[in-house]
């Protein structure tokens, strides 16, 4: 089994800090209820949970995305290299090095896949050589959407389009990169694709992850440390390898017990018996 956790890594330099985050929709939703988190340099972190849990509102009020949705941070802090980052623009951050690729592949579908690429260099102005020299570089991750480049990207699939984000991305030369939930509606053989070049780019450019992921069993192998979210609230943290080891992960997460793997009748109770809950 692959196995990337590095013991060291919860012990490097912290890039971001979420320190006892809330978050409000509306002015009434309560959607994050003290949500506390540390991405180290050069790390590959994953937010893990099931639908609701709270992982896309934890990317976006890292990114400075909730405005848009009616949603704000009332307690707590966001820090990156020490800086409280929660009240900048979300085009500061992005001049910081944070970069957020969105659920669902987000494209814009009337331009070829080299012109969306080329949109995540917008900002820079190191000129055209570096970024033609990252485009090729972009490429030798995705040699697919090389393939592709004058295709137009509403008409390339959704594994394509996910590369296509993350190329795009990448393109800014970023530091940090927030991917949330890029297994999304993939065949399983192109999700270990696309977390084979996660790895890649962690280990090859230097890119810090934080990704938000509902496949905990994939996240937790590619990933070094791991954060579970339930209804808003951090219920579990350590390196991932411990992770895939604790029996309620393994139990509630990953459909397993010593018993064998579980059906969702037998598990469907979990609430009223997680431990670390209790």
């Amino acid at each position: 089994m692959l196995d990337t956790a590095k013991p060291t890594d919860v012990q490097a330099d912290t890039l971001l800090e979420v320190n006892n985050i809330e978050v409000i929709y509306n002015h009434v939703i309560l959607v994050l209820k003290g949500v506390s988190l540390k991405v180290p340099k050069g790390g590959i972190t994953a937010l893990l949970g099931g639908n609701g849990a709270g992982k896309t509102t934890t990317l976006k009020a890292v990114s400075n995305l909730l405005h848009s949705e009616r949603g704000e941070v009332t307690k707590g802090s966001i820090t990156y290299r020490g800086e409280r980052v929660q009240d900048l623009d979300p085009a500061e951050l992005v001049k910081k090095g944070v970069i957020q690729v969105m659920e669902g592949r987000h494209c814009f579908e009337h331009l070829t896949v080299e012109e969306n690429l080329l949109t995540g260099a917008y900002t820079r102005g190191d000129g055209k050589a570096n970024i033609q020299r990252d485009l090729e570089m972009v490429y030798s991750y995705f040699p697919r959407l090389k393939e592709r480049r004058r295709s137009q990207a509403g008409y390339t699939s959704g594994g394509e389009q996910q590369m296509v984000a993350m190329g795009r991305a990448l393109m800014s030369r970023p530091e940090t990169i927030l991917l949330d939930e890029p297994s999304m509606g993939l065949a399983p053989q192109l999700v270990e694709q696309i977390f084979e070049i996660v790895k890649s780019i962690n280990e090859n450019e230097g890119v810090t992850f934080l990704l938000a992921e509902q496949n905990t069993n994939v996240a937790l192998r590619y990933s070094h440390y791991g954060y579970i979210l339930e209804s808003g609230r951090v219920v579990m943290d350590g390196p991932a390898a411990e992770l895939r080891e604790n029996p309620d992960v393994k139990e509630f997460y990953l459909g397993m017990s010593d018993e064998g793997r579980k059906s969702f009748r037998d598990v469907r109770s979990y609430r009223r018996r997680k431990r670390w809950l209790s």
